[in-house]
């Protein structure tokens, strides 16, 4: 699976931006696919997950702020709709999928895409 993000850039706080992410190669069988962040001297965490079916999952920090989603046509291109933001959301944001097979959980990363806010 490999996966391209793009939408990343500059911004002002309070400002908006949209990340995307296309999912290419052996995608059968994604069952979800997300976005995580990592800023400097912290770890990569969580930001946001949608599985398969449609269920979403976020960080409590970007809770009302950010919505990720699914292209309906393509269910393994997913957005990440990111509002109202704030300088400490600046990071390296990182795509994911992640896929079951035959006996293990295959677990694949795009190659970041940098957010900064300035304040």
């Amino acid at each position: 699976v490999q996966l391209q993000a793009s939408g990343g850039g500059l911004v002002q706080a309070g400002g908006s931006l949209r990340l995307s992410c296309a999912a290419s190669g052996t995608i059968f069988s994604i069952d979800s696919m997300g976005w995580y962040r990592q800023a400097p001297g912290k770890q990569r965490e969580l930001v946001a997950v949608i599985t398969s079916s449609g269920r979403t999952n976020y960080a409590d920090s970007v809770k009302g702020r950010f919505t990720i989603s699914r292209d309906n046509a393509k269910n393994t291109v997913v957005y990440l709709q990111m509002n109202s933001l704030k300088p400490e959301d600046t990071a390296v944001y990182y795509c994911n999928a992640e896929k079951q097979l035959l006996k293990s959980r295959g677990n694949y990363w795009g190659q970041g895409t940098q957010v900064t806010v300035s304040s």
